[in-house]
């Protein structure tokens, strides 16, 4: 259950009591419980208490409308004051199958805001399966990091590879998005800020002057981002000239891989730069393309038709994508050498992986995520 306060009642000038109405609506997905939903009246300046739940597979985001007097729009629990008339809506959204490869393992987020993996024997193997209220998963080459549906992260890290990137417990906050690189962790926060912890080299976590970011991409030792006019920065190594993307426009996603960047533009076309010894950046004839992702030496296009297209390194098999049909979502692997995998996410909940499969990565047959 989801509790939130709202206080009103001081008299006005003269004696005279002032009165405000404040009207209550919800989405889909939950409702406002107390003191119920619709219009009512509070005196100037007064305090009173709501409580809103949300539904099985559905969790709180935000109140949205007239909040300048909410205390935090995010919160679940916050408090408004009263002096002047209101609407405003509680806001619910449905938890969102996903998958995400890592170094040697897969990892699949639930549509009841679970977690299951694949693979790997590391130690996050087990512990992601007492994860709850995720909203988000990333993965890197030894560690899952999780969104929860109240903005704060949690991570698991294989000790044998630790860099302080599982770091973000305690003192990340109100997140809407997180992505882990190669060894490194980045975050995006609601007012279009950046966090990073983890492998700092050459600078891949200076990201703390970064605003108006919309979506963060983390690479093996360097950070992507996209800003809300369309245009990319980065930040952190760009011997390949990974980094070189402050010419693009019109972007609507990115995707940072081993050492290579792809850019997924509004008319669902494609380009990348970087490292493209493998062709992975041979994305310049894919078109009616709507989300891209970025290996360790591959690069995997989701099309309009829900089939998949990739190019680069297949040494492992990991583009053999032809005949996927359903899909809705696609991720590929950098475990930091050329032992790559791809999983892709069918609209019927089911999951399909090609590629390296060492540790049992692409055992995911039976995998349902709806």
């Amino acid at each position: 259950m989801i509790i939130v306060a709202l206080i009103a009642g001081i008299l006005g000038c003269g004696g005279a009591t002032e009165s405000y109405t404040l009207a209550i609506a919800s989405t889909a997905g939950g409702s406002v419980t107390t003191p119920g939903e619709g219009m009512f009246t509070y005196d100037r300046i007064t305090m009173v208490h709501l409580v809103a739940e949300a539904e099985e597979g559905y969790y709180f985001v935000s109140w949205t409308g007239d909040v300048d007097q909410i205390a935090d729009v995010r919160a679940a629990t916050t408090t408004m004051l009263i002096n002047d008339s209101y609407l405003i809506t509680a806001n619910f959204v449905a938890y969102k199958p996903m998958v995400a490869a890592g170094g040697y393992y897969t990892v699949g987020l639930k549509s009841d805001g679970t977690v299951v993996a694949a693979g790997s024997s590391m130690e996050q193997q087990g512990q992601v399966g007492a994860w709850v209220g995720i909203t988000q998963v990333s993965a890197g080459a030894s560690h899952i990091v999780g969104l929860k549906s109240d903005g704060d992260v949690v991570a698991v890290v294989d000790s044998a590879l630790d860099f302080g990137q599982g770091e973000v417990t305690g003192w990340w906050t109100d997140i809407i998005q997180v992505d882990a690189g190669y060894i490194h962790t980045v975050g995006l926060k609601s007012d279009g800020s950046v966090v990073a912890v983890g492998f700092d080299y050459d600078g891949s976590c200076d990201v703390g002057n970064w605003t108006e970011i919309v979506q963060v991409s983390g690479g093996s030792q360097y950070t992507v981002a996209l800003k809300s006019d369309g245009t990319v920065i980065a930040t952190g190594y760009n011997y390949f000239g990974q980094c070189n993307v402050g010419n693009w426009t019109d972007i609507i996603q990115i995707a940072a891989g081993g050492y290579h960047t792809v850019g997924l533009k509004s008319d669902g076309t494609v380009i990348a730069v970087g490292w493209n010894d493998y062709g992975q950046c041979n994305v310049n004839n894919w078109t009616a393309i709507v989300q891209v992702a970025a290996g360790r030496s591959h690069t995997v296009g989701l099309k309009a038709d829900g089939t998949v297209v990739a190019v680069g390194d297949n040494s492992s098999g990991q583009c053999n994508v032809i005949g996927w049909a359903g899909i809705i979502q696609v991720d590929a692997a950098d475990p930091g050498n050329d032992a790559c995998h791809t999983v892709g996410l069918k609209s019927d909940g089911t999951v399909v992986a090609v590629g390296f499969n060492s540790n049992g990565q692409c055992d995911v047959d039976d995998w349902d995520l709806n």
